[in-house]
């Protein structure tokens, strides 16, 4: 069970590398998953595995807290089986939230029930927080059971925001990576055609490019990876974590020349003698 660290959607990278790693946990601090080594595209066999339900994460997660939060717990949960008001039962929902974000500081519990009393709010704001949730800490995560669980409801959230925003790009392309990296399909590329589709709509969409270069650079098509960080670089030359998704992109193609480029240019955004000297060791690797 992952502790919550909540963190921007740029923030929760796929990275391979050990230094890229230091890197982001000396910027942004630890994030939501104690693991962050590159997961694999989802496959056919990965779809084929146990699922994971909701009352197994809870099980694991009341393990974490102390008894008298556990009654607390049980409590809310009751009020909300026997609530027959949508009202409260959208506050219950709340008050679970705020009990695992706050004093827990465990995600999932935390995401579940935002998700629940977003349900029933049935708005396009509160869907689409909810929805992000899931989707930004999918990007983080390398769990296959996990990722599905966390694609699983994200989906969902966006398809409900998208019955009531038809034209919300962000979340289809949101739902394009659910299926790219959350094993709920037996084709899991098939959620980059309503993503690219998007991209070559609006190239200045940089969160399509974000996840198109997300999904080349897992699939192993280094050239395309890049061709997507670099539009993103291009508009917003100060992003660290796409400067550093070039190089290690540019490295993993074995271009080094293009990686130590990358690399020395990461070193100008970060006032950190410390990461410099892991950047150093990484240029120094490289020639």
């Amino acid at each position: 069970m992952r502790k919550l660290y909540l963190v921007k959607r740029q923030q929760l990278l796929l990275l391979s590398s050990g230094l890229v790693l230091v890197i982001l946990l000396f910027l942004f601090g630890k994030t939501t998953s104690s693991k962050k080594e590159t997961p694999a595209m989802p496959t056919q066999q990965a779809n084929q595995a146990k699922t994971l339900s909701f009352s197994e994460i809870l099980a694991s997660a009341r393990q974490k807290i102390t008894k008298e939060q556990n009654d607390r717990i049980i409590a809310l949960e009751n009020a909300v089986t026997r609530g027959d008001v949508k009202d409260q039962k959208i506050h219950i929902y709340h008050q679970l939230a705020t009990f695992w974000k706050d004093s827990a500081g465990i995600f999932e519990p935390y995401a579940y029930y935002t998700a629940e009393g977003a349900k029933l709010v049935n708005s396009e704001k509160n869907l689409n927080f909810a929805a992000r949730l899931f989707v930004d800490n999918l990007l983080a995560s390398n769990e296959p059971l996990m990722q599905n669980w966390l694609a699983t409801i994200g989906k969902d959230l966006y398809e409900r925001s998208l019955a009531i925003n038809p034209n919300n790009d962000s979340a289809k392309i949101a739902i394009g990576a659910c299926y790219m990296f959350g094993n709920i399909s037996d084709n899991p590329m098939q959620g980059i055609l309503t993503v690219r589709e998007i991209a070559q709509k609006n190239p200045d969409n940089l969160y399509a490019q974000w996840v198109l270069g997300l999904g080349g650079k897992k699939s192993g098509q280094y050239d395309r990876a890049i061709e997507h960080f670099t539009r993103i670089v291009a508009k917003q030359p100060d992003n660290v974590e796409v400067v550093f998704q070039l190089a290690e992109s540019n490295e993993l193609k074995g271009d080094k020349t293009a990686a130590i480029k990358w690399y020395q240019a990461s070193k100008k955004l970060i006032d950190n003698p410390n990461i410099q000297a892991e950047i150093d060791k990484r240029i120094q690797n490289l020639k």
